[in-house]
């Protein structure tokens, strides 16, 4: 069978699955006698396992299927959920993802898994004693009534009561199966998968004898029999069943009360793919954190960037129709013209709110990362995210990650103390950490927060001056923020985590490149809080144009925060700076003219000051006049013009004209 056609939905799928994988056992973790939790992760394992052996991809089929044998025991009161135990599964979890970065790459993705498959066998046969011995059990069984074949018992636990008292709840039918295969099946392992698959379309398999794993390699004799859960009648799953070739008997008897109450030997197997039809997909513990299921198709990325490259283009065109329209007098045009323009805003708003995702995509991640720095660092950390419903442009959210994980293993690294010193400062053993997400206006706010050291302002200027970066008259928060400078590290050693002068000036450079911009409050002994300010979009925005001489040049309205007219008496000199007073504050003053090299720009009457801020920074861009606002669409510069850094890109107006969108964190 030809499976290169289903590779994208295999590889999406998956991603989706581990990203719940970490969730589920970082929870597990914290509650470690939660069965529902462990059902859940035998679930999503098990979904991975069918995939990918339908993909013919062994490595990640065999691993799952050891993660399988393990979280069975877990869930059986075998194992219990121990530190050791989770960090193996994360283990686990990193390998699978390494294997499926080879798959997306078109690479082998049979990676060598047999280390960690024998770490967890070692770890199972450390509590071997409690294992039931199934074969023991399985000559205990009943013998067979005339022409049938002997049924074997089925346990019912807790779990899947209460799975099948919710579908008797929700109207669904439950079936105990009982399958007997033809004695000269040859190939008895493949006959069982296709049984399974067959049901798995129509319902969910709560339990099966002998157990799945058993199955997979063969080892059992021609008997199978299944508890499942369907929404289809008696007859059809009978047919079903008896369509496959050969069977030998089938058996399909509906599970009374009655029957929920037999106490016979066998071990769970659950399956994953349950379908919508079905009453469930957790388990009662975990009923109270399911997610909300909602309709949904997944577009390919390239195609919402045409379209929004599409939308931005009628931007454009009705722009240059209004101006016509107004330019000869057309009020015959202006009702067409205001529909138009409804239709497009309205077009505009809907692809834009397309192209926006949560930061849950990035933030998602996180609680692991945290949770094996803070291991590897032995510190105890409270780690907590708010906010991780805000939605930024995709384009935004795929450059944020990078900058997010750099910014927060400085916290935990440099940031939260070690027990000693955090008990020696009277503070609690445990540091923590905490990540903010809120809408303001246009833009979208992320804080990181910890409760350690602070930074040592004075360590800082001590470094600033032997790299000859400090100026007089810093405030102790700009040299707080020199941490951002290339090579600039207060660290007295180096580790795998951090320490080496890299990666704050990495994270600065990347959020300044999607229009972004970050600086830090930091208080010595208390504590560092990191803010970054993003824009919700980089495609279109709304725009102050201003002239410089002949030239227009646009403004992002989200740094704006002010505009006034001056006279040249009111621009004073303040350390050979040019500043002006507004409202009892100093602010420095950038003529555009001459940051930008225009000749014979600057008057000597009244100019404009647009007063923009960048975080806690406040400068006043001199122009000489205001055209007006517009709302513009961002066009790249293309590669030849890339490393012109005062502007961010350039649109297009509606007379036609190409007008150059400035990049204020680049002027100031």
């Amino acid at each position: 069978m030809d499976t290169s056609q289903y590779m994208t939905l295999f590889i999406e799928e998956s991603e989706e699955i581990i990203e719940n994988l970490n969730q589920s056992m970082l929870e597990l973790e914290k509650e470690p006698d939660n069965v529902g939790i462990v059902n859940e992760i035998f679930r999503y394992a098990h979904t991975i396992k069918g995939m990918a052996a339908t993909m013919g991809f062994t490595s990640i089929s065999e691993l799952t299927h050891s993660m399988e044998n393990i979280l069975d025991k877990m869930r059986n009161s075998e194992l219990s959920a121990s530190t050791e135990i989770v960090t193996l599964l994360f283990k686990c979890l990193d390998r699978l993802e390494a294997m499926l970065y080879n798959v997306s790459q078109n690479e082998d993705a049979n990676l060598d898994c047999s280390d960690l498959i024998e770490q967890i066998e070692t770890t199972m046969n450390g509590d071997s004693g409690k294992a039931t011995n199934v074969s023991e059990t399985k000559a205990d069984a009943a013998p067979a009534a005339s022409g049938s074949p002997a049924k074997a018992g089925l346990e019912l636990n807790k779990y899947d009561k209460g799975v099948l008292a919710t579908a008797k709840e929700k109207k669904f039918n439950s079936f105990r199966i009982d399958i007997s295969l033809r004695s000269d099946c040859q190939l008895k392992a493949a006959r069982a998968y296709l049984i399974f698959n067959n049901l798995e379309q129509h319902g969910e398999i709560i339990k099966s004898n002998p157990p799945a794993e058993d199955i997979e390699k063969e080892e059992f004799d021609t008997s199978i029999s299944l508890v499942f859960v369907t929404q289809k009648d008696k007859a059809f799953i009978k047919h079903l069943v008896e369509n496959i070739s050969e069977i030998e008997y089938v058996s399909v008897d509906e599970i009374t009360d009655a029957d929920t109450k037999q106490v016979v030997e066998t071990q769970v197997s659950a399956s994953n793919k349950m379908k919508e039809s079905k009453p469930q997909k957790a388990s009662p513990a975990r009923a109270g954190h399911s997610k909300k299921l909602s309709q949904s198709v997944r577009v390919d990325l390239d195609r919402l960037d045409k379209l929004m490259n599409l939308v931005g283009e009628l931007v454009i065109h009705r722009t240059r129709l209004e101006q016509i329209s107004s330019s000869y007098g057309l009020t015959e045009l202006n009702e067409t013209l205001e529909q138009v323009g409804r239709t497009t805003s309205d077009l505009q708003d809907i692809v834009m709110k397309v192209r926006m995702i949560p930061l849950e995509s990035v933030f998602s991640r996180l609680p692991r990362m945290v949770r094996d720095l803070s291991t590897e660092l032995d510190k105890d950390i409270d780690f907590t995210i708010k906010g991780q419903e805000t939605e930024l442009d995709r384009t935004v959210v795929d450059e944020l990650g990078e900058s997010i994980i750099h910014i927060l293993r400085n916290a935990v690294d440099h940031g939260i103390e070690s027990r000693e010193e955090r008990i020696k400062a009277g503070k609690s053993e445990t540091g923590v950490v905490t990540i903010t997400a809120y809408q303001e206006g246009n833009k979208a706010v992320i804080v990181v927060e910890d409760d350690g050291g602070g930074l040592d302002t004075e360590k800082i200027r001590s470094k600033a001056i032997e790299k000859g970066i400090y100026e007089e008259g810093m405030s102790d928060d700009d040299i707080n923020n020199l941490i951002f400078h290339e090579g600039l590290s207060t660290s007295d050693k180096i580790t795998d985590v951090s320490g080496r002068g890299v990666g704050l000036d990495v994270v600065k450079n990347k959020i300044t490149s999607i229009g972004g911009t970050v600086d830090l409050k930091s208080e010595l002994g208390k504590g560092t809080s990191f803010y970054i300010h993003l824009p919700l979009t980089l495609s279109i925005i709304q725009a102050l144009l201003v002239k410089v001489g002949d030239e227009t040049f646009a403004i992002s309205q989200s740094f704006i925060e002010k505009v006034i007219n001056i006279s040249k008496g009111d621009i004073k000199l303040s350390n050979m700076r040019e500043i002006i007073i507004y409202r009892d504050d100093v602010i420095p003053v950038v003529r555009l003219s001459k940051k930008l090299n225009l000749k014979n720009c600057d008057k000597d009457d009244d100019n404009f000051i647009v007063i923009v801020k960048t975080g806690e920074k406040r400068v006043g861009l001199m122009v000489d006049s205001l055209v007006g606002q517009q709302e513009i669409v961002i066009k790249s510069l293309g590669k030849s013009l890339k490393t012109l850094k005062e502007y961010v890109g350039a649109t297009i107006l509606g007379d036609g004209h190409v007008t150059l969108i400035l990049d204020v964190v680049s002027l100031i």
